[in-house]
């Protein structure tokens, strides 16, 4: 039962109002256009306090029926509920309540942005120390990582089933080690002997 006042509602309290919104404003007639408009200021309000009463009176016997004669009421041209309620109750309620309800919004949009901007920067300044702890870790890790293969490890990595270094990678390496030290230091004598 609960379904079929959820799609009654959603049907005759939303798309059917919606689409006449629509032809409203499509024809320009102000006339239909202050109507749907005064229908969705009290739609609005009834579907606020329907969020509350729900909680308390959904107990209440014939509640949901009571509440789709309700939307049939606002929606009726002959009861013209929605006009009704809006031109006795609403309008000079927030007439009465315009200043501070704009001020409390105004406030309220200050208090807002400046909430916005320090949770921002506290965001922010916590992403940044994370993404540097994770970088220093890492690199710590990759270090580590890295000092903890020797020849050994790199040749089985590669695929060799040898578990020694083959000689002629080890002599290759020994060679050439070699080599830039006796040339840095013959270039070092000549060039220590060029000047003087």
């Amino acid at each position: 039962f609960v379904v079929c006042v959820f799609f009654s509602r959603l049907i005759f309290g939303t798309l059917y109002p919606a689409y006449y919104s629509y032809k409203a404003v499509k024809s320009k007639d102000i006339k239909e256009y202050v109507k749907w408009m005064m229908y969705w200021i009290i739609f609005a309000l009834f579907t606020t306090a329907e969020t509350f009463t729900d909680i308390f009176l959904c107990w209440f016997p014939f509640y949901y029926e009571l509440k789709i004669a309700f939307v049939a009421w606002l929606l009726s041209p002959y009861t013209k509920g929605s006009s009704l309620l809006y031109r006795k109750f609403v309008h000079p309620t927030l007439s009465s309540k315009e200043k501070e309800i704009d001020d409390c919004l105004v406030q309220a949009k200050d208090r807002s942005y400046d909430a916005l901007v320090h949770f921002g920067k506290r965001g922010l300044n916590v992403a940044a120390t994370a993404a540097v702890m994770a970088a220093s870790k890492g690199q710590g890790a990759l270090s580590e990582r890295l000092r903890s293969f020797s020849m050994q490890d790199l040749s089985t990595i590669r695929g060799d089933s040898s578990s020694t270094v083959p000689p002629s990678v080890t002599v290759r390496t020994s060679s050439k080690q070699s080599q830039p030290k006796t040339s840095r230091s013959a270039s070092e004598g000549t060039g220590s002997s060029g000047k003087c």
